[in-house]
């Protein structure tokens, strides 16, 4: 009894001793989607102060009771709470707030949140960028936002035409400007490059937040009629990984312009006399060339980024990268390659009061540029002749040759691929340094100065080989060899407050600055290096500077109603003193109406809010920088005068407008921002009208009353109207099924409301003869509406060759009867894209459409009749689609409305799926291998190559809505892996 009382007694003893024992606890904290430790994550006992942090590894160690609660808190992730129930070890996975996250817009100096945003401003993140083969930056946006369109040829590294709501001008640019981490950078191209985003990486890129409206883009003043779009790089995080993207595509052009085959041609040759006569058997060869064949190429091309990202010193926030894109284009000889490096440094200093962010890249840019103009020459080559001849004094290739002489006609395109080198070189080097500084005597202030810098130097060499054929009468063209230079610099300085505080119900976020930026422009068009008399012609452009003071103010109330007004005060060297200065004001409402009472126990609206803003937004971009400058060319060289013994050569005086002055668009837009189920479903909708009036024009001046015919001028008024609508919508979302897509839709009317003196202007000229004009810029009418002979046509449907209605009745037929035919811009655009997920699958795909726009189909209005089997003596192909018409004469139909043709179309451009392995090791964190389609299928109803006419590749000289040649888009096949570490 007496040892069972002692037994019972030190049990009792020890008891509360394990009560109250604390236990050490160990463990890992990792971000959930990649399994990478996090460091500084909060680990807190809570209801108490203790607590910790993780190290640089992730790992943490704290000691805790059983029943204690852990709370571990991450800014950016969500905060998770644990009860601790015993155990040595407990890891702990943190997933990004995605909420939170998504909740931040980048805006003109400074951000704002989307429940705050007054203006029509739409961001998109990495996460749901378009999918595919990615080679120019601008292509992560095609067909996700509503308003904006992409167009990309199918050059390697081509540039875009990127428009903001159809744009805002007429002979002005209509593209939008684009600042790369704070910097505007110049949307003119340089020798040597693609275009003004094929040097960036695509790679490096976090979000795009694209301003749409004027009291969004006001901020931005003189530039910011056509929209802006701000691009984010990634920048350095504490967290340590490393990635490595891998991708390779094959390509192949799968549609081309129906031609006649070698058979066909002869047979039609010997049945099609040309003007009655006959043509001469003796000409045909006995070859079946198909000469599109022979000029295009399967292509294979890949794509290769290394990201490392971590603290340096353990201390500073660090990123570096380095990307390759070797592709090869369709078209033979054409290539593009880049090479990009990349620094991101984001410390802070003085207990997180300054940060500090750098942004460095180099980028390399190479590229052999094909002459595009053999895509034509490959159409018209007789396909009856071979591509090489042994006994060809032009390279063993084949010639029309009359004896020893290059006949007329075209040559052989092949040749003329494969004997000309036309590279380039571009090196670029451009970023940011950042400062920005939260006073300590007053947090609610903070200073930004951000330092800017872009330079281009690029150069080119075009070499042709000496025994190229050409149809100078020459047997050898003796070779040439021409190089070029240039060098572009863009410097910019900002420096702004932004005071920012919360007084009772009463949001304050004021925000008052200045910028400078200055862009310098010269280099050389090289001589022909092998004619000695030949000379180098320098050129230095005029320095274009910018100044602008600005200032927006924010005010909300009670978080329900937010009212922005922006001013901005830009000057530019473009315009002479009287015009230099512009004003820029813009005024945005927004009510909440989610928020009101009768709205909070809503089980529909999780957010609706009401938007109105109007603003004035500016263009100065042209053409002739020193316009209002008194400026003299040389005359020619026999225009020369004696004095004594001395000749001096004469000068002209070139046209001057001293009263040219901005390009002004003031643009009213209403939106309301909706969420729908908790957010479930989100989206817009918003109409607009922008109205741009001084369009900068060049129209015509009085003989005499200037020193040219034609000059630019302030004229005229364009009106643009527009309805968006998009929604967002997460179908399903569950641990093992993730379903969303988005849909957004534009429709667009414009229309030109004032010229000159009501008068028209003609404009798109066209191939199949001289100074024919397709198009029109009309009173009442879009801008480049099409202007055409109405076709008349017999009983049995067929058009009659030269066959026009008498439209005003006059028993004439001539200009007077040409009508307005559509136009070349669409009435409605469309997007729609999905991403699936189910467990470790991925799947995506991205659609778009257009409807209500029209292409003139120039191919057929100046190739496909009979006379041209013709051509001085020399024989040469034609379009299939003559045996649609049976016309003879070109300069008899050119003008017919048979050409003008609708091109709506539905594509898909990409469609991917991929495979995630995870904790494959524990260096290997995972590894994602994928395969995808580009320019999977086109559905239209236009005869031509391709319905999107692209206007953007140096070698092609097309005009909007004119399809002369195009670059083929080829459908390529996509495989690739990422592997994280």
């Amino acid at each position: 009894m007496k040892t069972t009382m002692k037994r019972l007694l030190l049990f009792l003893f020890f008891v509360p001793i394990g009560l109250f024992a604390q236990t050490v606890v160990k463990g890992k904290v990792t971000e959930k989607s990649t399994d990478i430790p996090l460091p500084g994550v909060n680990v807190v006992i809570k209801g108490t102060t203790t607590g910790t942090s993780t190290d640089f590894d992730g790992e943490y160690q704290i000691e805790a009771n059983s029943g204690d609660i852990l709370v571990f808190s991450y800014v950016g992730y969500q905060s998770v709470e644990i009860p601790f129930t015993g155990g040595a070890t407990l890891n702990v996975e943190l997933a990004e707030d995605a909420a939170q996250l998504d909740e931040i817009v980048i805006i003109g100096y400074g951000t704002t949140t989307k429940k705050d945003a007054t203006g029509s401003v739409e961001a998109i993140t990495s996460e749901d960028f378009t999918k595919g083969n990615i080679v120019t930056a601008e292509n992560l946006l095609n067909g996700r936002i509503a308003g904006v369109s992409i167009n990309t040829s199918g050059a390697p590294g081509s540039g875009s035409q990127i428009r903001i709501r159809g744009g805002a001008s007429i002979n002005g640019s209509n593209d939008p400007l684009i600042i790369i981490d704070g910097l505007p950078i110049s949307n003119d191209g340089v020798t040597g490059s693609r275009g003004v985003l094929a040097s960036i990486n695509p790679n490096d890129i976090d979000s795009f937040s694209v301003l749409k409206d004027a009291s969004a883009t006001a901020i931005y003043g003189s530039r910011a009629s056509n929209g802006v779009i701000i691009i984010v790089t990634k920048k350095g995080k504490s967290t340590f990984s490393a990635t490595y993207d891998t991708q390779y595509s094959f390509g192949e052009v799968t549609n081309t312009i129906d031609v006649f085959s070698g058979n066909e041609y002869r047979d039609l040759v010997r049945s099609q006399p040309i003007n009655g006569t006959t043509i001469d058997e003796s000409l045909l060869g006995g070859a079946n060339t198909n000469w599109q064949d022979e000029i295009f190429r399967n292509t294979v091309s890949s794509q290769h980024n290394i990201t490392m990202q971590g603290a340096l010193f353990k201390v500073l926030p660090a990123r570096f990268s380095f990307g390759l894109v070797n592709q090869e284009g369709a078209l033979r000889t054409s290539e593009f390659e880049r090479r990009n490096l990349s620094l991101a440094l984001n410390p802070k200093f003085f207990d997180d009061h300054l940060k500090v962010s750098l942004n460095a890249n180099l980028a390399f840019e190479d590229n052999r540029f094909a002459d595009a103009g053999q895509i034509g020459a490959a159409m018209r080559y007789d396909p009856t002749k071979t591509v090489y001849d042994p006994n060809s004094p032009f390279g063993g290739f084949y010639q029309h040759r009359d004896g020893n002489q290059v006949a007329n006609g075209t040559t052989n395109p092949v040749a003329q691929l494969l004997q000309r080198t036309n590279l380039g070189d571009a090196n670029r080097v451009y970023g940011n340094l950042n400062f920005d500084y939260k006073f300590h005597f007053l947090p609610e202030l903070r200073a930004v100065i951000n330092l800017g810098y872009d330079k281009t130097e690029a150069t080119g060499l075009d070499t042709r080989d000496r025994l190229q054929a050409t149809t100078d009468q020459d047997i050898l063209f003796k070779g040439e060899r021409r190089n070029n230079s240039q060098k572009r610099t863009n410097e910019l300085f900002d420096g702004y407050l932004n005071y920012k505080k919360d007084i009772d119900n009463i949001g304050l976020d004021l925000t008052a600055g200045y910028s400078y930026q200055k862009f310098t422009n010269e280099g050389v068009n090289g001589r022909n290096l092998t004619d000695p008399l030949s000379v180098d012609d320098f050129y230095t452009d005029p320095d274009v500077v910018l100044i602008g003071f600005f200032g927006r103010a924010n005010v909300t109330l009670n978080d329900k109603y937010a009212l922005t007004l922006t001013y901005r005060r830009d000057g530019t060297s473009r315009f002479s003193k009287d015009n230099q200065w512009g004003d820029f004001p813009a005024a945005a409402f927004a009510w909440t109406i989610s928020d009101e009472d009768f709205m909070k126990e809503s089980k529909v609206f999780s957010n609706l809010k009401l938007r109105l803003g109007y603003g004035i937004t500016g263009q100065q971009s042209i053409t002739e920088k020193d316009i209002f400058l008194n400026r003299y060319r040389s005359g020619r060289t026999d225009s020369q005068f004696q004095f004594d013994n001395e000749v001096i050569q004469s000068l002209i005086a070139s046209e001057i407008n001293p009263d040219l002055k901005w390009e002004e668009t003031a643009t009213i837009e209403m939106g309301i921002d909706y969420g729908l189920f908790d957010n479930k479903v989100s989206g817009s909708l918003n109409f607009f009208q922008k109205n741009s009036t001084d369009l900068l024009f060049t129209a015509s001046v009085p003989d005499g009353t200037n020193f040219s015919n034609s000059i630019i001028q302030n004229i005229g008024e364009l009106q643009i109207q527009g309805l968006e609508f998009s929604v967002n919508t997460d179908v399903i979302n569950t641990d093992d099924w993730k379903v969303d897509f988005n849909f957004n839709a534009t429709l667009l009317d414009r229309e030109v409301k004032e010229l000159a003196l009501g008068q028209d202007v003609r404009t798109g000229g066209i191939s199949g003869g001289t100074g024919n004009n397709i198009q029109i810029h009309r009173e009442g009418e879009a801008p480049n509406s099409f202007y055409v002979f109405k076709q008349l046509y017999d009983t049995n449907g067929n058009p009659i060759e030269g066959a026009y209605a008498d439209l005003n009745g006059d028993n004439v037929i001539n200009d007077n009867d040409r009508y307005v035919k559509e136009n070349p811009g669409a009435n409605a655009i469309f997007g729609f894209q999905s991403n699936i997920i189910y467990k470790n699958f991925d799947f995506a795909f991205n659609l778009r459409a257009n409807l209500g726009n029209y292409v003139y189909n120039n191919v057929r209005s100046s190739r496909a009749q009979y006379e041209l089997l013709l051509d001085n003596a020399v024989l040469g192909n034609i379009p299939t689609s003559v045996l649609d018409t049976n016309f003879q004469r070109t300069s008899d139909v050119i003008t017919s409305d048979v050409y003008v043709e609708n091109a709506s179309f539905l594509r898909m451009d990409n469609i991917t799926l991929g495979y995630t392995f995870n904790d494959i090791s524990k260096l290997l964190k995972s590894v994602r291998v994928w395969g995808g389609v580009q320019n999977v299928f086109t559905i239209t109803n236009y005869s031509g190559l391709d319905p999107e006419v692209t206007d953007n590749d140096s070698d092609l000289t097309l005009t909007l809505g004119i399809d002369n040649v195009v670059y083929p888009r080829p459908r390529t096949v996509l495989v690739g892996a990422n592997i994280k570490f």
